[in-house]
Parts: structure tokens; C-alpha cells; sequence
């Protein structure tokens, strides 16, 4: 049987945080972290923090839709950063570092919009929300020292004070969700 993948683009903030939680769902097969949603080809982490690109750190997350559905990464998305916040995620502030959907296909552009909607109705969340939902035109893959961050530099004090408490927190909203490392 062959094994379907998919993928969905989700920035968040730092790339490095979001990264580090959706590696451990199941069902998710890779992440990968990089640029999308800019108007240069090939921007490089310092182009994209210069903040004249237009792109965001996003993740591109291929996974198994019969194990994990594009809505349930939505919900995870929205729980892992303030989609309420425009062009910041904490002391993470430009527009590199907005809250972002870039979708492959109708299907996930109408699911993003009723997941928002849906949200904004229900008050989920204290303000609106402010997350950009746009066509990918292109996605750009990081640099090598940025894939697999948090696995490779977790005694840093970065991941120690941001991107730890993260996946904590994250740990007890969805525990059921997590795949054994």
C-alpha cells in the first residue's frame, strides 16, 4: 500500500519553536523549516531578517492525512503562537515573524478561512485574529543549521527559555498527539 503525503506551510513566529512541535506529532513524517510568502527567489536568513523580502519563517510539514488531518494541524497551529499579533511572536518582531497560512489548494484555503472563522466566532481567542491565508507561490528551504534546531542545540539558552516551555505546554494541551522519540 502506498502511503499518501501531503503537505501543508505554516509560519508562526520563529521558525525554530513551531518546528520543534510539529516534529513530535504523529502522523507528521518531516518539517521542514525555511521562507515563503515574499517576493525574492532563494532568500537567505539574513535577506528574510533585513525584513525587505516579504517572506516569513515557515515550516513545511509533509504528512500522513489518514494519521493526522490538515485541520488538526490548524488546531495545533493555532495553539503554539498568538495568531492575534501582526507582524510579532513575543520579543520576535517584523514581518518575517508573522502568522501565516500558505495553502497548496482550495481545499486547505477553505479550510483555513472556516477554521478562523469558526475561531473568531467562537471568541477563542481575546483579539482577532490576524493570521494571513495566501496561495504558496514558492517555498524556500533554510539553511542547513537551521533544520532540526531544537534537536541539535536544545541546551542552548534559547531553547532552553522559549523553546522548551513551548513544547511543555504543548505537551499537556494535546498529549494523545505525540509521537515516541
Amino acid at each position: 500500500m502506498t502511503e499518501i503525503i501531503e503537505t501543508a506551510i505554516l509560519g508562526g513566529g520563529c521558525f525554530w519553536c513551531t518546528e520543534a512541535v510539529f516534529s513530535r506529532l504523529k502522523g507528521v513524517l518531516k518539517v521542514t523549516p525555511g521562507y515563503a510568502g515574499g517576493n525574492i527567489d532563494k532568500p537567505t536568513y539574513q535577506q528574510v531578517c533585513g525584513g525587505t523580502t516579504g517572506h516569513a519563517e515557515v515550516n513545511k510539514i509533509d504528512y500522513d492525512p489518514s494519521v493526522i488531518s490538515y485541520t488538526d494541524l490548524l488546531d495545533v497551529f493555532f495553539h503554539i503562537h498568538d495568531p492575534t499579533t501582526l507582524n510579532r511572536q513575543g520579543n520576535d518582531f517584523g514581518e518575517q515573524y508573522r502568522s501565516i497560512i500558505l495553502y497548496t489548494n482550495d481545499e486547505q484555503k477553505t479550510s483555513a478561512e472556516r477554521f478562523v472563522n469558526e475561531l473568531n466566532a467562537n471568541a477563542e481567542f481575546k483579539q482577532p485574529i490576524v493570521t494571513e491565508i495566501k496561495r504558496l507561490s514558492a517555498f524556500y528551504e533554510a539553511e542547513g543549521y537551521h533544520q532540526s534546531y531544537y534537536e541539535n542545540n536544545s541546551g542552548q539558552p534559547y531553547c532552553q527559555t522559549i523553546i522548551k516551555p513551548k513544547l511543555d505546554k504543548f505537551r499537556q494541551k494535546f498529549p494523545g498527539s505525540l509521537k515516541t522519540l
